[in-house]
């Protein structure tokens, strides 16, 4: 039996090699579950466990993460994400129209999560304001909170990732 090695991170979390070019195979349908709901619900960690991206190193986070536009020049595209996310929402078993879900980023791209890699994204309810960043939306409140205390040197870029694909609410709960 042949096994391939998965080269993982600090964090403990797989070093992802996904293209943010190439739509990405999903879990099949049905075979996710949320857990909680509503502003607080977390992916299933059997789907979505987190992966990140081998370019934002605890070395190299003045030239990613904690440089203005990092996000920007990392994202995919819609034609990318979209039908991902329509695959993720049957992954999930999530009801109703796409746009009332954004496809979330567990560890976020602030964080060095990986770009396009199914094992961090999921169909998370959107809570988010039309204008961007929301204070009203607890897991966008503790993204920022962690990027801050990494960007401030207060806390690793591990210890952050570990953090927020272990338990983003716990997280929320003491950092946010």
């Amino acid at each position: 039996m042949l096994s391939l090695a998965v080269a993982l991170a600090p964090s403990g979390l797989a070093y992802s090699t996904a293209s943010p070019f190439v739509v990405q195979r999903q879990p099949p349908a049905g075979a996710c579950h949320a857990i909680g709901m509503g502003l607080y619900a977390r992916p299933d960690p059997r789907c979505t466990p987190g992966a990140v991206n081998p370019a934002a190193r605890q070395a190299s986070i003045g030239e990613t993460i904690c440089r203005s536009g990092w996000t920007s020049s990392v994202r995919p595209s819609e034609s990318v994400t979209e039908p991902e996310k329509r695959a993720g929402m049957a992954a999930y078993g999530a009801q109703g129209s796409a746009s009332a879900y954004e496809y979330d980023h567990l560890v976020p791209l602030e964080l060095g999560g990986a770009v396009n890699d199914s094992r961090n994204l999921w169909p998370e309810l959107d809570f988010s304001h039309p204008h961007g960043y929301d204070e009203l939306n607890p897991k966008d409140a503790v993204e920022f909170a962690l990027n801050r205390l990494v960007c401030h040197r207060d806390m690793s870029l591990a210890t952050a990732q570990r953090v927020i694909a272990s338990d983003w609410v716990s997280a929320f709960n003491r950092y946010g």
